[in-house]
């Protein structure tokens, strides 16, 4: 995964510097008024656009200003607030990357200004913008004439590593997001797990498969009761291994991985199946998060497991009031073949927490209800242990990818009692899915294992969310960084 070139320069950049076909950032330290600014370049010019515009200065916060420089540069302004939350802070940066990567740059200046730590935070953020929405996602239109960003010059600030972590999480999320997009035909299960065994080549990671063979020999009744619907018998458990040298704890991540949804039995309308390719967005963040946190040398061992398949509709398809037996031995009586995400994970989180992690985290594009209670721009998380709850609302608010909580009281879990299994897999009412899901799932975690799961219902945002300009927007790996890389303590 190739990323523009990044030059830092310690000197701020001056008129002479720029040339005709520069696409300019300047990002200002925050300041109430414009003489606060003097000596920087290019301010009389701000200064005048927006004395015409009737533009105030404190606007620039959240609303970038562009505008063409007489030798035919573009130079967008924007004023850095680091009282604003991370969220905040990120779609104002987004909107003036956005308005300079409209002309497809090959390369693009970010000056930064004012203290250092104001430098450091406007160069961070900058940067990690910059190559979040540079990157080429997947189109198959037949003229394709889009050319990468080929180099970012930073004025005014020298990073430590050269944005090590900025570009390790670009990486991370734009693997997320270029996983999710691609159409359900050039990613199939076993197409799939092709590009995931490539990619544990190219990472050093340890990659092992159980198949449908291996899963109906170690009884995963529940994962292969959805498997067993495709023609082709290439779904499976898929588990990476990535270790670290002076790692403190081993983190499990648990993936949904359905890489169609057809509903089953129980069939989408076309309303509700279009964009089903994107039901495996779950696994994708687990990877993105692990590429990520492999590429940043996060001190902590990971250990990723993705429930990779497809749910179809044919003669050999899991039905309504069926029961199968999973993994762990219990019994689950089918209600909705729809539900299918909860059942490949129910065998998924049952072999992670085997393996003991110190606590594990899956994510799944799991339930409407989510999306009903939050729509797109949160998602929403449910844990058994206070302290990684805590956690998680604050790697949140430090990412810029929020989460909401949600209940997980064990009354909630009556309205999955059966009377002919151990339980049901959902209800047919609908209400209150996500706290009945996040229930069901904690039936198939084993070893007491501290765990968190969170419901995507913002994977995908129309317009784009926080620093991500595409609708597709891998939400989950910046927050999974801030959490890896803040939380160590015991659980």
């Amino acid at each position: 995964m190739n990323q523009p070139n990044i030059i830092e320069k310690q000197s701020d950049i001056n008129m002479h510097e720029i040339r005709g076909n520069d696409h300019l950032l300047m990002i200002l330290p925050m300041v109430k008024k414009f003489t606060q600014l003097d000596g920087l370049p290019l301010i009389d010019i701000l200064q005048a656009r927006m004395e015409r515009r009737g533009v105030k200065l404190e606007e620039l916060k959240k609303t970038p200003l562009s505008s063409d420089l007489d030798q035919g540069a573009l130079v967008t302004w924007i004023m850095l607030d680091p009282q604003l939350p991370a969220f905040e802070q990120h779609t104002a940066m987004r909107k003036a990357i956005q308005s300079l990567m409209a002309e497809h740059p090959q390369s693009i200046t970010i000056a930064v200004s004012g203290t250092s730590e104001q430098r450091r935070l406007a160069a961070e953020t900058a940067i990690y913008c910059t190559l979040a929405n540079s990157a080429l996602l997947p189109v198959r239109k037949k003229k394709d004439e889009r050319k990468p960003l080929q180099k970012i010059t930073v004025h005014g600030h020298l990073s430590d590593n050269t944005y090590r972590n900025q570009q390790a999480q670009a990486a991370g999320n734009t693997l997320s997001r270029e996983l999710t997009m691609l159409p359900a035909n050039e990613l199939t299960p076993a197409l799939y797990r092709e590009r995931i065994r490539k990619l544990a080549k190219e990472e050093n990671w340890k990659c092992e498969e159980f198949d449908l063979k291996k899963l109906r020999k170690i009884g995963a009744g529940a994962f292969v009761a959805v498997a067993q619907g495709s023609e082709v018998a290439d779904a499976a458990i898929v588990h990476l291994s990535h270790r670290h040298p002076d790692a403190r704890q081993t983190v499990a991540l648990v993936g949904k991985g359905i890489c169609f949804d057809t509903g089953g039995h129980n069939l989408k309308p076309a309303r509700y199946m279009h964009g089903m390719h994107e039901d495996m967005n779950g696994s994708a963040v687990a990877i993105g998060l692990l590429l990520a946190a492999s590429k940043a040398r996060l001190p902590v061992n990971l250990d990723v497991w993705l429930a990779i398949a497809q749910n179809h509709i044919s003669p050999k398809a899991y039905k309504q009031n069926d029961v199968v037996t999973a993994l762990n031995g219990t019994t689950i009586e089918i209600i909705h073949t729809d539900a299918e995400g909860r059942m490949v994970l129910a065998d998924t989180l049952t072999l992670a927490s085997r393996a003991k992690p110190d606590y594990m985290i899956d994510f799944a594009t799991l339930t409407g209800s989510m999306d009903t209670a939050l729509g797109s721009r949160y998602s929403g998380i449910f844990s058994n242990r206070e302290k990684l709850l805590k956690a998680a609302l604050k790697a949140g608010h430090i990412s810029g990818e929020r989460v909401n909580a949600f209940p997980l009281d064990a009354d909630y879990e009556e309205d999955l009692d059966s009377q002919i299994a151990d339980i049901k897999q959902c209800t047919l009412e609908g209400e209150a899915d996500h706290i009945l899901a996040a229930r069901f799932l904690m039936r198939f975690i084993e070893n007491d294992t501290p765990w968190l799961h969170m419901d995507l219902s913002a994977s995908n945002c129309k317009g784009g969310l926080g620093a991500v300009a595409s609708d597709v927007t891998g939400f989950g790996v910046g927050w999974g960084i801030a959490l890896l890389a803040s939380h160590s303590g015991k659980l």
